[in-house]
């Protein structure tokens, strides 16, 4: 299947049919994230059933830690 994750074309197995399937796909699962699915941002509760249509534009925003 044909994402746009990011601003990047990818292909990604059709098994990923679903937020979640995306984030563990990626190794993203259980990370603080926000995620941006045609430009509407998606409760984490959201993630496990909402699907992924082909040419969907994805944006995955994560949190990285520092001092």
């Amino acid at each position: 299947m044909k994402l746009q994750i990011n601003g990047e074309a990818l292909e990604v197995p059709d098994t990923v049919t679903t937020v979640t399937g995306l984030l563990e796909h990626y190794q993203l699962g259980g990370k603080m994230l926000v995620v941006e699915l045609d430009g509407v941002i998606l409760d984490q509760t959201a993630h496990g059933h909402t699907k992924l249509p082909e040419g969907s534009k994805i944006e995955i925003v994560h949190f990285v830690g520092g001092g």
